[in-house]
Protein backbone atom coordinates (compact mmCIF):
# COMPACT_ATOMS: atom_id res chain seq x y z
CA UNK A 1 0.00 0.00 0.00
CA UNK A 2 1.44 3.71 -1.00
CA UNK A 3 0.58 6.76 -0.35
CA UNK A 4 -0.62 9.17 -2.93
CA UNK A 5 0.92 13.12 -2.90
CA UNK A 6 -2.61 14.52 -1.07
CA UNK A 7 -2.07 12.05 1.60
CA UNK A 8 -4.67 9.42 0.42
CA UNK A 9 -3.83 5.68 0.43
CA UNK A 10 -4.05 3.81 -2.73
CA UNK A 11 -4.59 0.20 -2.70
CA UNK A 12 -2.02 -2.30 -3.77
CA UNK A 13 -3.17 -5.86 -4.58
CA UNK A 14 -0.49 -8.84 -3.67
CA UNK A 15 0.37 -10.67 -6.83
CA UNK A 16 -1.84 -8.74 -8.86
CA UNK A 17 -2.51 -5.55 -10.80
CA UNK A 18 -4.82 -3.25 -9.02
CA UNK A 19 -8.11 -3.08 -9.42
CA UNK A 20 -10.14 -0.13 -11.20
CA UNK A 21 -12.01 1.61 -7.85
CA UNK A 22 -15.05 3.52 -7.43
CA UNK A 23 -14.54 7.06 -6.06
CA UNK A 24 -13.38 7.80 -2.94
CA UNK A 25 -16.67 8.71 -0.53
CA UNK A 26 -16.47 10.13 3.02
CA UNK A 27 -16.14 7.99 6.09
CA UNK A 28 -19.76 7.33 7.95
CA UNK A 29 -21.10 5.74 11.06
CA UNK A 30 -21.75 2.32 10.71
CA UNK A 31 -20.25 -0.36 9.27
CA UNK A 32 -21.59 -3.14 7.02
CA UNK A 33 -18.73 -5.73 5.25
CA UNK A 34 -20.19 -8.06 2.16
CA UNK A 35 -18.91 -10.84 1.03
CA UNK A 36 -19.97 -13.03 -1.99
CA UNK A 37 -23.30 -14.83 -0.75
CA UNK A 38 -23.30 -13.93 2.77
CA UNK A 39 -23.12 -10.44 4.69
CA UNK A 40 -21.63 -10.11 7.51
CA UNK A 41 -22.37 -7.25 10.90
CA UNK A 42 -20.25 -5.76 12.66
CA UNK A 43 -19.47 -2.38 14.38
CA UNK A 44 -16.78 -0.20 13.76
CA UNK A 45 -15.23 2.76 16.27
CA UNK A 46 -15.43 5.34 13.29
CA UNK A 47 -18.68 3.64 11.79
CA UNK A 48 -18.33 2.88 7.96
CA UNK A 49 -20.30 0.67 5.43
CA UNK A 50 -17.90 -1.74 3.23
CA UNK A 51 -18.03 -3.61 0.15
CA UNK A 52 -15.96 -6.57 -0.85
CA UNK A 53 -15.12 -7.83 -4.56
CA UNK A 54 -13.69 -10.97 -5.43
CA UNK A 55 -10.48 -10.49 -7.82
CA UNK A 56 -9.01 -12.88 -10.43
CA UNK A 57 -5.60 -12.97 -7.78
CA UNK A 58 -7.58 -14.31 -5.15
CA UNK A 59 -7.25 -11.35 -3.28
CA UNK A 60 -10.68 -9.54 -1.46
CA UNK A 61 -11.18 -5.54 -1.51
CA UNK A 62 -13.44 -4.12 1.34
CA UNK A 63 -14.00 -0.77 0.37
CA UNK A 64 -15.71 1.78 2.71
CA UNK A 65 -18.69 3.63 0.91
CA UNK A 66 -21.55 5.90 2.64
CA UNK A 67 -24.34 4.68 4.19
CA UNK A 68 -27.36 6.13 2.54
CA UNK A 69 -29.10 8.79 4.00
CA UNK A 70 -26.51 8.96 6.25
CA UNK A 71 -25.59 12.30 8.38
CA UNK A 72 -21.92 12.78 9.91
CA UNK A 73 -19.61 15.79 11.03
CA UNK A 74 -17.05 17.16 8.68
CA UNK A 75 -14.39 16.23 11.15
CA UNK A 76 -16.28 12.71 11.51
CA UNK A 77 -15.79 12.71 7.43
CA UNK A 78 -11.68 13.26 7.66
CA UNK A 79 -10.53 12.35 10.54
CA UNK A 80 -12.21 8.83 11.04
CA UNK A 81 -10.73 6.35 13.73
CA UNK A 82 -9.45 2.46 12.97
CA UNK A 83 -12.19 0.60 12.74
CA UNK A 84 -13.01 -2.53 15.27
CA UNK A 85 -14.45 -4.87 13.07
CA UNK A 86 -16.36 -7.82 15.30
CA UNK A 87 -17.35 -9.88 11.97
CA UNK A 88 -15.31 -12.84 11.85
CA UNK A 89 -13.24 -13.15 8.48
CA UNK A 90 -13.17 -15.86 6.59
CA UNK A 91 -9.90 -18.56 7.62
CA UNK A 92 -6.96 -18.03 6.50
CA UNK A 93 -7.47 -14.01 5.51
CA UNK A 94 -5.22 -11.23 6.79
CA UNK A 95 -6.32 -7.64 7.05
CA UNK A 96 -4.27 -4.82 6.12
CA UNK A 97 -5.20 -1.64 7.79
CA UNK A 98 -3.33 1.85 6.23
CA UNK A 99 -2.62 4.63 8.34
CA UNK A 100 -2.61 7.92 6.22
CA UNK A 101 -0.77 10.85 6.72
CA UNK A 102 -3.69 13.41 7.72
CA UNK A 103 -4.28 16.68 6.52
CA UNK A 104 -6.43 19.35 7.91
CA UNK A 105 -7.50 20.61 4.62
CA UNK A 106 -7.24 17.46 2.38
CA UNK A 107 -9.86 15.00 2.21
CA UNK A 108 -9.20 11.34 3.12
CA UNK A 109 -10.52 7.85 2.62
CA UNK A 110 -9.54 4.42 3.68
CA UNK A 111 -9.53 1.18 1.89
CA UNK A 112 -8.72 -2.29 3.26
CA UNK A 113 -6.52 -5.32 1.82
CA UNK A 114 -7.77 -8.15 2.94
CA UNK A 115 -5.89 -11.23 1.70
CA UNK A 116 -7.23 -14.91 1.15
CA UNK A 117 -6.20 -17.85 -0.88
CA UNK A 118 -8.07 -19.26 -4.14
CA UNK A 119 -10.19 -21.73 -2.54
CA UNK A 120 -13.41 -20.86 -1.40
CA UNK A 121 -13.66 -19.48 1.83
CA UNK A 122 -15.94 -21.32 4.45
CA UNK A 123 -18.27 -20.34 6.56
CA UNK A 124 -16.82 -18.69 9.94
CA UNK A 125 -17.12 -20.80 12.85
CA UNK A 126 -17.13 -19.52 16.59
CA UNK A 127 -14.48 -20.69 18.58
CA UNK A 128 -14.58 -23.98 20.70
CA UNK A 129 -15.98 -23.61 24.02
CA UNK A 130 -18.09 -26.04 26.44
CA UNK A 131 -21.36 -24.07 25.88
CA UNK A 132 -21.17 -24.51 22.36
CA UNK A 133 -20.60 -28.59 22.27
CA UNK A 134 -24.04 -29.43 22.02
CA UNK A 135 -24.49 -27.54 18.87
CA UNK A 136 -21.15 -29.14 16.86
CA UNK A 137 -22.70 -32.32 17.80
CA UNK A 138 -26.52 -31.52 17.32
CA UNK A 139 -26.70 -29.13 14.34
CA UNK A 140 -23.25 -29.36 12.69
CA UNK A 141 -23.05 -32.89 13.04
CA UNK A 142 -19.70 -33.15 14.11
CA UNK A 143 -18.29 -36.19 15.64
CA UNK A 144 -18.37 -36.23 19.37
CA UNK A 145 -15.03 -38.09 19.33
CA UNK A 146 -13.42 -35.16 17.95
CA UNK A 147 -14.83 -32.71 20.69
CA UNK A 148 -13.37 -32.79 24.18
CA UNK A 149 -15.96 -33.23 26.17
CA UNK A 150 -14.55 -31.84 29.35
CA UNK A 151 -13.87 -28.58 27.94
CA UNK A 152 -15.40 -28.49 24.09
CA UNK A 153 -11.96 -28.11 22.25
CA UNK A 154 -10.91 -29.40 19.02
CA UNK A 155 -7.95 -30.32 19.64
CA UNK A 156 -8.31 -34.00 20.86
CA UNK A 157 -5.52 -35.71 22.33
CA UNK A 158 -7.35 -39.33 23.28
CA UNK A 159 -10.45 -40.63 23.81
CA UNK A 160 -12.54 -40.36 26.96
CA UNK A 161 -12.62 -43.81 29.28
CA UNK A 162 -15.71 -43.28 30.66
CA UNK A 163 -18.27 -41.98 28.29
CA UNK A 164 -18.24 -41.87 24.50
CA UNK A 165 -16.33 -38.39 23.42
CA UNK A 166 -12.97 -37.09 23.21
CA UNK A 167 -10.34 -35.38 25.55
CA UNK A 168 -7.66 -33.01 25.03
CA UNK A 169 -4.08 -33.11 26.37
CA UNK A 170 -4.81 -30.92 29.49
CA UNK A 171 -8.07 -32.51 30.17
CA UNK A 172 -6.12 -35.60 30.10
CA UNK A 173 -3.57 -35.16 33.02
CA UNK A 174 -6.10 -33.39 34.92
CA UNK A 175 -8.14 -36.12 34.86
CA UNK A 176 -5.40 -39.00 35.36
CA UNK A 177 -4.94 -36.54 38.83
CA UNK A 178 -7.80 -36.17 40.13
CA UNK A 179 -9.92 -39.55 38.97
CA UNK A 180 -9.09 -41.30 42.11
CA UNK A 181 -8.98 -38.75 44.38
CA UNK A 182 -11.46 -38.96 47.51
CA UNK A 183 -12.57 -36.58 50.33
CA UNK A 184 -13.27 -37.81 53.76
CA UNK A 185 -16.86 -38.66 53.33
CA UNK A 186 -15.98 -41.44 50.89
CA UNK A 187 -16.94 -39.99 47.82
CA UNK A 188 -14.98 -38.89 44.84
CA UNK A 189 -13.70 -34.88 44.88
CA UNK A 190 -14.04 -34.30 41.76
CA UNK A 191 -16.48 -35.04 38.65
CA UNK A 192 -16.22 -38.03 36.79
CA UNK A 193 -16.62 -36.84 33.41
CA UNK A 194 -14.52 -33.52 33.50
CA UNK A 195 -12.17 -34.22 36.88
CA UNK A 196 -13.55 -30.36 38.22
CA UNK A 197 -16.32 -28.63 38.93
CA UNK A 198 -17.40 -26.16 42.15
CA UNK A 199 -20.70 -27.96 43.17
CA UNK A 200 -21.33 -31.99 42.62
CA UNK A 201 -24.05 -34.53 42.33
CA UNK A 202 -22.94 -37.75 44.40
CA UNK A 203 -24.50 -40.68 42.84
CA UNK A 204 -26.70 -42.27 46.01
CA UNK A 205 -26.05 -45.36 45.22
CA UNK A 206 -24.44 -47.13 48.09
CA UNK A 207 -21.72 -48.93 45.95
CA UNK A 208 -21.02 -45.83 43.96
CA UNK A 209 -18.59 -43.31 45.03
CA UNK A 210 -18.73 -41.00 42.08
CA UNK A 211 -19.80 -37.37 41.67
CA UNK A 212 -21.03 -34.72 38.48
CA UNK A 213 -21.00 -31.17 37.92
CA UNK A 214 -23.56 -29.18 37.23
CA UNK A 215 -22.06 -27.56 34.09
CA UNK A 216 -21.22 -31.89 32.55
CA UNK A 217 -24.71 -32.82 33.06
CA UNK A 218 -26.89 -29.47 32.19
CA UNK A 219 -23.96 -29.37 29.06
CA UNK A 220 -24.21 -33.16 28.09
CA UNK A 221 -27.27 -34.24 29.11
CA UNK A 222 -29.54 -31.32 28.44
CA UNK A 223 -29.95 -28.07 30.06
CA UNK A 224 -31.67 -28.10 33.16
CA UNK A 225 -31.10 -31.84 34.30
CA UNK A 226 -28.78 -30.48 37.61
CA UNK A 227 -32.19 -29.18 38.80
CA UNK A 228 -34.30 -31.81 38.04
CA UNK A 229 -31.87 -34.47 39.83
CA UNK A 230 -31.52 -32.07 42.50
CA UNK A 231 -35.21 -32.48 43.17
CA UNK A 232 -35.37 -36.33 43.26
CA UNK A 233 -35.27 -38.17 46.04
CA UNK A 234 -32.74 -41.29 45.32
CA UNK A 235 -30.46 -40.19 42.01
CA UNK A 236 -27.91 -42.93 40.52
CA UNK A 237 -25.52 -41.77 38.21
CA UNK A 238 -24.84 -42.48 34.44
CA UNK A 239 -22.56 -45.24 35.18
CA UNK A 240 -25.08 -47.38 36.99
CA UNK A 241 -28.20 -47.22 35.38
CA UNK A 242 -29.43 -49.74 33.31
CA UNK A 243 -29.55 -47.51 29.98
CA UNK A 244 -26.31 -46.39 28.31
CA UNK A 245 -27.14 -43.02 27.14
CA UNK A 246 -28.83 -39.82 28.70
CA UNK A 247 -28.58 -37.16 25.75
CA UNK A 248 -25.68 -36.84 24.50
CA UNK A 249 -23.74 -38.63 27.42
CA UNK A 250 -23.83 -42.02 26.60
CA UNK A 251 -21.40 -44.68 28.56
CA UNK A 252 -19.05 -46.69 26.87
CA UNK A 253 -19.05 -50.56 26.36
CA UNK A 254 -16.69 -51.98 28.53
CA UNK A 255 -15.33 -49.20 29.92
CA UNK A 256 -13.70 -50.78 32.81
CA UNK A 257 -11.23 -52.57 30.73
CA UNK A 258 -11.07 -48.78 28.98
CA UNK A 259 -10.37 -47.67 31.89
CA UNK A 260 -7.18 -49.23 32.31
CA UNK A 261 -6.33 -49.26 29.45
CA UNK A 262 -5.92 -45.66 29.75
CA UNK A 263 -4.53 -45.16 32.79
CA UNK A 264 -1.78 -48.36 31.61
CA UNK A 265 -1.42 -46.00 27.62
CA UNK A 266 -1.63 -42.42 29.13
CA UNK A 267 0.23 -42.62 33.06
CA UNK A 268 3.72 -43.39 33.64
CA UNK A 269 3.31 -44.71 36.88
CA UNK A 270 2.86 -47.91 37.84
CA UNK A 271 -0.09 -50.81 36.16
CA UNK A 272 -3.38 -49.84 37.34
CA UNK A 273 -5.84 -52.74 37.85
CA UNK A 274 -9.10 -53.11 36.04
CA UNK A 275 -12.10 -51.87 38.82
CA UNK A 276 -13.79 -54.79 39.68
CA UNK A 277 -17.89 -54.94 39.12
CA UNK A 278 -20.21 -54.44 42.31
CA UNK A 279 -21.62 -58.36 42.20
CA UNK A 280 -17.76 -59.40 42.12
CA UNK A 281 -15.93 -57.79 44.79
CA UNK A 282 -14.69 -59.68 47.95
CA UNK A 283 -14.08 -58.27 51.16
CA UNK A 284 -9.94 -57.18 51.07
CA UNK A 285 -7.47 -59.26 52.80
CA UNK A 286 -4.45 -57.39 54.20
CA UNK A 287 -1.18 -58.03 55.55
CA UNK A 288 -0.03 -55.20 58.13
CA UNK A 289 3.42 -55.03 58.89
CA UNK A 290 4.74 -53.25 61.99
CA UNK A 291 2.22 -51.14 62.01
CA UNK A 292 -1.90 -51.90 62.90
CA UNK A 293 -4.32 -50.37 60.38
CA UNK A 294 -6.97 -52.21 61.27
CA UNK A 295 -8.60 -49.00 62.97
CA UNK A 296 -7.96 -47.09 59.69
CA UNK A 297 -9.53 -49.79 57.69
CA UNK A 298 -12.57 -50.27 59.81
CA UNK A 299 -13.17 -46.00 59.93
CA UNK A 300 -13.27 -46.74 56.14
CA UNK A 301 -16.03 -49.44 55.63
CA UNK A 302 -12.94 -51.66 54.38
CA UNK A 303 -13.50 -54.16 57.52
CA UNK A 304 -16.33 -55.04 59.95
CA UNK A 305 -16.39 -53.62 63.21
CA UNK A 306 -15.37 -56.75 65.60
CA UNK A 307 -14.87 -58.70 62.70
CA UNK A 308 -12.75 -62.05 62.87
CA UNK A 309 -9.21 -61.65 62.86
CA UNK A 310 -8.80 -63.54 59.50
CA UNK A 311 -9.82 -60.00 57.49
CA UNK A 312 -5.85 -58.76 58.48
CA UNK A 313 -2.70 -60.10 59.73
CA UNK A 314 -0.97 -58.54 61.68
CA UNK A 315 2.74 -59.03 62.48
CA UNK A 316 5.25 -56.76 64.32
CA UNK A 317 8.99 -58.95 63.71
CA UNK A 318 9.15 -61.05 60.48
CA UNK A 319 12.15 -62.08 61.04
CA UNK A 320 11.67 -66.12 60.87
CA UNK A 321 8.57 -66.01 58.06
CA UNK A 322 9.24 -67.60 55.51
CA UNK A 323 7.34 -68.01 52.46
CA UNK A 324 5.28 -71.50 53.36
CA UNK A 325 4.10 -68.99 56.21
CA UNK A 326 2.70 -66.41 53.81
CA UNK A 327 1.15 -68.53 51.62
CA UNK A 328 -0.86 -70.46 54.40
CA UNK A 329 -2.08 -67.06 55.51
CA UNK A 330 -3.02 -66.00 52.60
CA UNK A 331 -3.75 -64.89 49.38
CA UNK A 332 -3.20 -61.31 50.61
CA UNK A 333 -4.83 -58.17 48.19
CA UNK A 334 -2.96 -55.58 50.57
CA UNK A 335 0.15 -55.66 52.13
CA UNK A 336 1.10 -52.89 53.97
CA UNK A 337 4.41 -51.73 56.14
CA UNK A 338 5.57 -48.88 57.80
CA UNK A 339 8.52 -47.87 60.20
CA UNK A 340 8.41 -47.35 63.67
CA UNK A 341 6.96 -43.41 64.51
CA UNK A 342 9.95 -40.44 65.29
CA UNK A 343 10.39 -40.98 69.04
CA UNK A 344 9.27 -44.13 69.42
CA UNK A 345 11.98 -47.33 70.39
CA UNK A 346 12.45 -49.77 68.29
CA UNK A 347 15.16 -52.60 68.66
CA UNK A 348 16.12 -52.67 64.63
CA UNK A 349 17.37 -50.10 62.45
CA UNK A 350 15.36 -48.25 60.73
CA UNK A 351 16.99 -50.00 57.05
CA UNK A 352 15.79 -53.18 58.63
CA UNK A 353 11.92 -52.48 58.22
CA UNK A 354 12.61 -51.56 54.22
CA UNK A 355 14.47 -54.57 53.48
CA UNK A 356 11.46 -57.26 55.52
CA UNK A 357 8.99 -55.55 53.81
CA UNK A 358 9.99 -55.79 50.52
CA UNK A 359 11.32 -59.45 51.05
CA UNK A 360 7.75 -60.11 52.55
CA UNK A 361 6.32 -58.28 49.93
CA UNK A 362 8.11 -60.92 47.21
CA UNK A 363 6.46 -63.88 48.94
CA UNK A 364 2.54 -62.39 49.01
CA UNK A 365 2.53 -61.04 45.73
CA UNK A 366 0.29 -63.19 42.91
CA UNK A 367 1.70 -65.70 40.74
CA UNK A 368 2.51 -63.65 36.95
CA UNK A 369 0.15 -63.26 34.65
CA UNK A 370 -2.56 -62.96 37.13
CA UNK A 371 -5.11 -60.45 36.97
CA UNK A 372 -6.48 -60.49 40.64
CA UNK A 373 -6.49 -56.70 42.07
CA UNK A 374 -3.13 -56.60 44.09
CA UNK A 375 -2.26 -53.39 46.09
CA UNK A 376 1.24 -52.59 48.49
CA UNK A 377 2.24 -49.29 50.43
CA UNK A 378 5.14 -48.90 52.61
CA UNK A 379 5.57 -45.81 54.60
CA UNK A 380 8.48 -43.84 56.31
CA UNK A 381 7.99 -41.89 59.15
CA UNK A 382 10.73 -39.85 58.06
CA UNK A 383 13.35 -42.31 59.74
CA UNK A 384 15.49 -42.94 56.79
CA UNK A 385 18.11 -41.96 55.73
CA UNK A 386 18.38 -40.28 51.66
CA UNK A 387 20.56 -43.60 50.74
CA UNK A 388 17.49 -45.57 52.32
CA UNK A 389 15.37 -43.49 50.66
CA UNK A 390 17.16 -44.29 47.01
CA UNK A 391 16.91 -47.91 48.17
CA UNK A 392 13.76 -48.26 48.91
CA UNK A 393 12.76 -46.41 44.96
CA UNK A 394 15.13 -49.05 43.34
CA UNK A 395 13.57 -52.29 45.20
CA UNK A 396 10.33 -51.28 45.22
CA UNK A 397 10.33 -50.08 41.38
CA UNK A 398 8.03 -46.73 42.20
CA UNK A 399 9.09 -43.27 43.26
CA UNK A 400 8.43 -41.89 46.86
CA UNK A 401 5.69 -39.05 47.37
CA UNK A 402 5.15 -36.84 50.61
CA UNK A 403 2.17 -36.49 52.58
CA UNK A 404 1.88 -33.37 54.74
CA UNK A 405 -0.22 -32.49 57.51
CA UNK A 406 -0.57 -29.08 57.82
CA UNK A 407 -1.81 -26.66 59.96
CA UNK A 408 -2.07 -23.28 59.25
CA UNK A 409 1.57 -22.68 58.05
CA UNK A 410 3.37 -25.08 60.00
CA UNK A 411 3.86 -28.57 59.15
CA UNK A 412 2.90 -30.91 62.27
CA UNK A 413 3.63 -34.16 60.37
CA UNK A 414 5.13 -35.69 57.31
CA UNK A 415 5.56 -38.92 55.81
CA UNK A 416 7.28 -40.37 52.52
CA UNK A 417 4.99 -43.07 50.84
CA UNK A 418 5.54 -45.49 48.12
CA UNK A 419 2.34 -47.35 47.11
CA UNK A 420 0.54 -49.16 43.95
CA UNK A 421 -2.59 -47.87 44.87
CA UNK A 422 -4.17 -44.92 42.41
CA UNK A 423 -3.87 -41.59 42.97
CA UNK A 424 -1.41 -41.70 45.80
CA UNK A 425 1.22 -39.78 43.44
CA UNK A 426 -1.51 -37.12 43.00
CA UNK A 427 -1.46 -36.47 46.85
CA UNK A 428 2.74 -35.39 46.66
CA UNK A 429 3.34 -32.28 48.49
CA UNK A 430 6.52 -31.64 48.68
CA UNK A 431 8.21 -31.36 51.92
CA UNK A 432 10.96 -28.37 52.30
CA UNK A 433 14.00 -29.48 54.28
CA UNK A 434 13.68 -26.75 57.02
CA UNK A 435 10.48 -28.64 57.82
CA UNK A 436 12.03 -32.06 57.56
CA UNK A 437 14.56 -31.57 60.28
CA UNK A 438 12.05 -29.24 62.33
CA UNK A 439 9.99 -32.48 62.59
CA UNK A 440 13.64 -34.46 63.30
CA UNK A 441 14.44 -32.36 66.49
CA UNK A 442 14.79 -33.51 69.66
CA UNK A 443 12.34 -31.30 70.85
CA UNK A 444 9.72 -32.05 68.78
CA UNK A 445 9.77 -35.53 68.97
CA UNK A 446 9.25 -35.52 73.13
CA UNK A 447 6.20 -33.14 72.31
CA UNK A 448 4.72 -35.60 69.44
CA UNK A 449 1.34 -37.36 70.77
CA UNK A 450 2.20 -40.41 71.69
CA UNK A 451 0.93 -43.76 69.80
CA UNK A 452 0.36 -41.39 67.13
CA UNK A 453 1.84 -43.17 64.02
CA UNK A 454 2.06 -42.86 59.75
CA UNK A 455 -1.49 -44.38 59.46
CA UNK A 456 -3.73 -41.24 59.72
CA UNK A 457 -1.85 -39.56 57.33
CA UNK A 458 -2.28 -42.26 54.49
CA UNK A 459 -5.72 -43.19 55.68
CA UNK A 460 -7.67 -41.16 52.80
CA UNK A 461 -5.35 -42.93 50.26
CA UNK A 462 -7.03 -46.81 50.64
CA UNK A 463 -10.10 -45.07 49.73
CA UNK A 464 -9.75 -45.59 45.54
CA UNK A 465 -9.48 -49.87 46.88
CA UNK A 466 -13.71 -49.29 47.14
CA UNK A 467 -13.63 -49.77 43.33
CA UNK A 468 -12.49 -52.97 43.87
CA UNK A 469 -13.52 -54.72 46.84
CA UNK A 470 -16.00 -54.94 48.96
CA UNK A 471 -17.15 -52.11 50.95
CA UNK A 472 -18.92 -52.46 54.35
CA UNK A 473 -21.16 -49.62 56.15
CA UNK A 474 -18.79 -46.92 57.30
CA UNK A 475 -18.14 -46.25 60.99
CA UNK A 476 -17.14 -42.59 62.21
CA UNK A 477 -14.35 -43.55 64.29
CA UNK A 478 -12.48 -40.53 65.52
CA UNK A 479 -8.49 -40.94 64.65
Amino acid sequence: MALSPEGTPSVEALGGSDPELPPEEPWQATCEIREPFRLLQASCAGGVTGETTGRGDSSWVIRCVPRAGSQGSQAEAHRPSSPSVRARLPRGLRVVVPVPVLEPDAEQSTDVIVVGSSEPSAPASPAPCRELLAYEVRVNQRDIEDVCICCGSFQVHTRHPLFEGGMCAPCKDKFLDCLFLYDDDGYQSYCSICCSGETLLICENPDCTRCYCFECVDTLVGPGTSGRVQAMSNWVCFLCLPFPRSGLLQRRQKWRGGLKAFCDRESNSLETYKTVPVWKREPVRVLSLFGDIRRELVSLGFLESGSAPGGLKHLDDVTDVVRKDVEAWGPFDLVYGATPPIGQACDHPPAWYLFQFRRVLQYARPSPGSRRPFFWMFVDNLVLSQDDRHVATRFLEADPVTLQDVCGQAVQDAVHVWSNIPAVRSRHSALASHDELSLLAPDRQKTKPPGQGPAKLVKNCFLPLREYFKYFQQNSLSL
